[in-house]
């Protein structure tokens, strides 16, 4: 079993008198270091999986499991729990906090429910993670003092502060000229690799796509087709 399974999902939204049926019978598997790109036109289905993924949305049928655990019939209280320990998530528009700085927006997820690492063990770890995401020299510096390509690395070094088993990446580069985003995706791939995070990209971006391990493309809710490369 992967890391993440989905089961003959689908996805219906009501429009006023009309339902939108956002995904078909989607069934997929992806594991543990999977470095992976859910590609496909707007409307085709590529954040639904995301948000499906990510415990924000609840299928209409089907199963989604995540990291062993299957989501339906999970209390909120549950779902926070397992969202927090075991998935992380970076925007097209970072979401930072505009009132912290870098430190104090990567430590942020490590103040909310559970955690057991010390004060000084928490200092160590953000400072850690801040150095490889290259933001050493501005780790005092607030969101509006950085540049997109600095902010998104900060929303990365977030995404990893909990030590999640997946990474989900909603057009990540969206927002960034072609050379910033190049370095980022770089970056992304260098942690993939080195501690086996899962990497989940919805993306037109062609440079993601051309570096992922495994291509899902979508269309009109459906998987179109689906690749693999060897590693």
């Amino acid at each position: 079993m992967g890391i993440v399974n989905l089961h003959n999902v689908g996805k219906i939204y009501p429009l006023g008198k009309h339902n939108v049926e956002a995904l078909k019978g989607i069934s997929l598997r992806i594991e543990k270091g999977d470095f992976i790109s859910i590609a496909g036109p707007s409307g085709s289905g590529k954040t639904t999986i995301l948000n499906m993924i990510g415990c924000i949305d609840t299928p209409t049928e089907g199963t989604v499991e995540i990291a062993g655990r299957v989501t339906s019939g999970l209390s909120d209280r549950q779902i926070t729990s397992l969202r927090h320990s075991a998935i992380g998530f970076i925007f097209q528009t970072f979401n930072l906090i505009p009132v912290l700085n870098v430190y104090e927006n990567v430590e942020f997820p490590l103040l909310l429910g559970k955690n057991e690492m010390s004060k000084k063990g928490r200092k160590e770890w953000v400072c850690y993670i801040v150095e490889s995401v290259g933001l050493t020299d501005w780790i005092t510096h607030r969101p509006y003092e950085l540049s997109g390509g600095q902010r998104q690395r900060v929303a990365i070094a977030r995404a990893l502060a909990t030590k999640p088993k997946i990474v989900l990446a909603d057009e990540p580069t969206a927002n960034l000229d072609s050379k910033t985003g190049e370095t980022i995706i770089g970056l992304m791939k260098t942690i993939n690799r080195e501690q086996q995070t899962t990497f989940i990209f919805s993306t037109h971006d062609p440079a993601i796509v051309g570096i992922a391990d495994h291509i899902i493309y979508l269309h009109d809710g459906r998987i179109k087709s689906e690749e693999r490369k060897d590693r």
